[in-house]
């Protein structure tokens, strides 16, 4: 049994060899015109394409044959955790990047294995969070953030160590665990970060080489523009503004918007002003990292609202007329409708709630900025209750854009609030410094309420909503994806469920159990004729936190199997 143990563990070896010999002569580079307008049979960055629409063009699944959809293989990756990334695919090639800065890279069609990559983290290491939310393509290689905040480049066809960068020194609270967004030979970055009292920024490197081109902070220095809204000496120095999601790119005008994170620590009376560029979407040069314009969507951060998702770069007619357009549905509740000018600058045009909101009286009509009521925003030793809660209403996952329908859609949650009072903290390089313990971060619903997961669909034209799917047993913890097909595919319910919508109507059309709960965005692709759509279900981190919360609010069951796998699907003929 010990010979054959051996020679069946050689077989696999020389297979794996060959497969990945035979991938790898014919892997097609990723070059700056395909990133700016990618093939539809490829999924070549985490949202598909620059504007971030998470929208494909292919149509060979449709509402009528979806209902036969069915998997064709999965593959286990061999780690818990929360599972965030898409599947990358590339001629043919999928890349997934999972929880502990692994990559695996699988034959799209077959499943076949071909490489894993898994980083040693150094001894001592620890993240908020360890999960990973994809990596980016360029050339022949493969871009992962590591956790402990290198940057690192792999071959695609062996996943060999190219080059590795560091980013900053995780020892002092820095981590990552964003998709890096490639713009004409550079790798652009984000960390995380700001709940240890880090100074955000967004950092370039060299494609080929790893050398770092460019590095722009997200929180000003005295002197810069902006340092005046930091009105305590020092403040500035400790801001937060993490940078922990994708940004979108306008490759018309070489602009990058990247979103930024909550302001540190939590409590705004700690820091007085508004605190920029906390909250806010910031637009950059993509050859110097310039600041070319800003919009932030609340002053004197005080809820954790992170509002780390760049908007998605999406025309819509206002008065009759298009306008080159920003489109955000906001962690504070709000979807918001924003003008991107020639010169990179950002106006507000329009906003409503999307989920009940009681902290903002109201929004300025020319420039966005809120009324807030005090009455509903927390400081040191003043407790407020403010919904929806600091998960807001939605968190990281991503919306969708399908410009056949016109619709955006979001997943989003309410009924629920935190009640927060804040203190004031010593410092720790690298300890957890909001001016609050997880256990005091009191977490309440309403426990009458009919739902608190949904999915909503609105006119980007209008801002009418079209139809929403609610959820009377689960929080919404999933991106979507939404194609030419006529289709919206969506996890994130605790019943590891994943579905198909009619992207018009929202008739649910299809459903799968997976093995876990699916928090990761969907992707489609297709090889040799055939359309696919994959996903990575693995539930964990906050999802699995706020499972834990809600069984002791309403019952719910704790426990969701962890564990990640790739599913993917086609239809039966």
């Amino acid at each position: 049994m010990k010979k054959l143990h051996i020679s069946t563990s050689l077989a696999a070896l020389m297979l794996a060899g060959a497969l990945g010999a035979a991938y790898g002569a014919d892997y097609s580079p990723v070059t700056d015109a395909r990133l700016k307008n990618p093939e539809p049979q490829n999924w070549l960055m985490t949202r598909g394409n620059y504007q971030g629409w998470s929208y494909s063009a292919l149509d060979q699944i449709n509402s009528t044959n979806v209902k036969s959809l069915t998997p064709v293989w999965n593959i286990a990756t061999g780690v818990d955790s929360g599972h965030e990334a898409p599947p990358i695919v590339n001629n043919g090639v999928m890349f997934v990047a999972t929880p502990y800065s692994q990559v695996m890279a699988m034959d799209a069609a077959t499943g076949d294995f071909l490489w894993r990559y898994k980083r040693k983290l150094p001894e001592g290491f620890a993240a908020l969070h360890n999960t990973s939310r994809g990596v980016a393509l360029y050339g022949d290689k493969v871009y992962l953030p590591g956790l402990d905040a290198v940057l690192v480049a792999l071959d695609a066809k062996t996943g060999k160590v190219a080059w590795e960068a560091k980013v900053e020194d995780w020892k002092t609270g820095y981590y990552m665990t964003m998709a890096p967004l490639v713009v004409k030979g550079k790798v652009l970055v984000g960390v995380a970060g700001g709940e240890f009292g880090v100074r955000g920024f967004v950092a370039a490197f060299d494609a080929e080489t790893g050398k770092p081109a460019w590095k722009t902070y997200t929180v000003p220095a005295p002197g810069e523009p902006g340092s005046e809204t930091w009105e305590k000496p020092d403040t500035w120095k400790t801001g937060g503004a993490s940078t922990w999601m994708t940004g979108n790119y306008d490759a018309d005008t070489n602009t990058v918007y990247w979103g930024t994170g909550n302001a540190s620590p939590w409590f705004g009376d700690q820091r007085p002003g508004d605190n920029l560029y906390t909250s806010s979407t910031v637009a950059l040069d993509g050859d110097t990292g310039k600041m070319k314009g800003h919009f932030q969507y609340h002053q004197n951060e005080s809820w954790d609202w992170d509002e780390m998702n760049a908007p998605m770069l999406v025309d819509f007619q206002k008065d009759g007329k298009t306008t080159k357009g920003l489109l955000k549905p906001a962690r504070n509740g709000y979807l918001y409708w924003l003008g991107r000018n020639e010169d990179g600058t950002i106006n507000y045009l329009n906003s409503q709630a999307y989920v009940p909101q009681n902290v903002f009286k109201s929004v300025d009509p020319k420039t966005g900025r809120p009324d807030v009521d005090v009455a509903h925003k927390p400081s040191t030793g003043k407790a407020a209750k403010f919904c929806p809660g600091l998960w807001g209403g939605k968190d990281w996952p991503y919306e969708a854009y399908n410009p056949k329908t016109g619709m955006v859609y979001i997943p989003s949650n309410e009924n629920h609030c935190n009640t927060l009072e804040g203190k004031v903290e010593k410092r720790v390089l690298g300890q957890w410094w909001t001016g609050v313990a997880v256990p005091d971060l009191n977490f309440s619903v309403d426990t009458k309420a009919g739902f608190y997961g949904e999915l909503q669909a609105y006119d980007v034209n209008t801002g009418k909503r079209a139809w929403r799917d609610l959820y009377a047993n689960s929080m919404n913890w999933g991106s979507v994806l939404t194609t030419a097909g006529g289709l919206l595919f969506a996890g994130g319910t605790n019943d590891r469920m994943f579905r198909a919508y009619d992207a018009m109507t929202g008739e649910e059309l299809w459903h799968f159990r997976t093995n876990s709960g699916v928090m990761a965005p969907p992707s489609t692709y297709s090889v040799n004729g055939v359309q696919y759509v994959a996903v990575a279900s693995g539930w964990g981190v906050d999802p699995a936190f706020q499972q834990s919360l809600m069984a002791e609010l309403v019952g719910w069951n704790a426990d969701v199997p962890q564990g990640g796998s790739v599913w993917v699907f086609a239809v039966n003929k």
